[in-house]
Parts: structure tokens; C-alpha cells; sequence
């Protein structure tokens, strides 16, 4: 895939998984491990740069891909951002959660060509719904990022609404069928594949 601006992506699969009881990142889904299949749709992209913010020792620590770990373990998805924003070099950061295995390539494509566009990062949004953990942030959302880390409430809403406040940030309006993509895998039941899983 072609872009006007060189981007990084990272695989956010530093979660603790404590609904699911075990690691989300090695469960197969549709036939591969779930790290794997997000792995693949990054890739898929084109970044300049690829990782994933996670554990070491954890079921992709032994594939070869760079592992950045959180700098605070354990405090959920605002840590893995940092760590990602600290670590990229290029102007536009694609995050993508491990668990969210419905969400395309062409999705995530297109948030960034509209990002690219409006100069600004793009956060899947509908109403008072929000999925900020397969977005595209500039990397000058940084001082924010750690500036919400350091304090007592960590919620990635919350850093998206002090992004957006500072005109770093929109919400991208999804449709019903955008929407339905955006299923969390959080129970073993929801390990099968939806009918809009690509």
C-alpha cells in the first residue's frame, strides 16, 4: 500500500487477559494464533516500522519482531501507547489491538490516508462509542500520552478526548458494518470467527 507520509504500526499485546484466563496473543482464531493474524494485517500496511508492545517470553517473543515492553506494567493499554510513541520515528503511529481479529488492513488503511489528509489522527467512533486501540495517532500526541499515564486516571477515552481537544485528534464516524468489526475477543466463546472476520 501507497502513502504520502512515511507511518509506524505497532500490535498493542501487553494485556494481563484476565477474562479470558490465559495470554489472548497465542489463542487460535480461524487457524492461527490471534498475534499472528494482527501481525500480518500490519504488515500488510507497509510501515516503516513495525513492533509490538508487549511481555517478553510471551507466544510472539520468539517470531523475530521487536518487543517494546510497557514503561509501567500492568496499568492497561495507555503504557503500550507510550511506549509506542517513544519508540516510533516517523510522523503517524497505526495501533492495533490483539484482540480486536475482525477489524482489515483496509480499514486501518483507510484511517490513515484520511489522518495523512486532515493532518490529524483518527479515532473509530459512533455515538458515544469509542475504539481508540485500532486508530492512528500523530506522534505528537506524546507529551499527552505521558502526561495521562502519569496520572491517576490512565483511561484511553480520556487521552483521546485531551487529543482531540488539542486538534491532535478527530473521531472517524464508522458505519454499521464498520462497527460490527470492532468485537473484542474476551471469552473462549468468542474465539469464532464472525461472518465479517477478514
Amino acid at each position: 500500500m501507497d502513502f504520502p507520509q512515511t507511518f509506524s504500526a505497532v500490535l498493542l499485546a501487553g494485556g494481563r487477559s484476565s477474562r479470558m484466563g490465559q495470554d489472548k496473543a497465542g489463542l487460535i482464531f480461524d487457524g492461527q494464533p490471534l498475534w499472528e493474524r494482527q501481525w500480518a494485517k500490519l504488515g500488510a500496511l507497509g510501515a516503516s516500522e513495525l513492533f509490538i508492545s508487549g511481555k517478553a517470553g510471551a507466544p510472539y517473543a520468539a517470531a523475530g519482531s521487536e518487543v517494546i515492553e510497557d514503561p509501567i506494567a500492568g496499568v492497561g493499554p495507555m503504557s503500550g501507547i507510550v511506549a509506542a510513541l517513544r519508540r516510533g520515528k516517523h510522523p503517524w503511529l497505526v495501533v492495533l489491538a490483539v484482540d480486536l481479529p475482525d477489524v482489515t488492513s483496509d480499514f486501518l488503511a483507510g484511517l490513515l490516508r484520511e489522518s495523512m489528509t486532515a493532518d490529524a489522527g483518527c479515532v473509530p467512533a459512533c455515538e458515544d462509542w469509542l475504539q481508540p486501540l485500532a486508530a492512528v495517532y500523530p506522534s505528537a500526541c506524546l507529551p499527552i500520552a505521558e502526561e495521562c499515564l502519569a496520572s491517576a486516571n490512565r483511561s484511553v477515552r480520556r487521552f483521546f478526548r485531551r487529543t482531540s481537544q488539542a486538534g491532535l485528534v478527530t473521531p472517524r464516524l464508522v458505519s454499521s458494518e464498520e462497527h460490527a468489526m470492532f468485537r473484542n475477543v474476551n471469552a473462549p466463546e468468542d474465539l469464532i470467527p464472525s461472518a465479517t472476520a477478514a
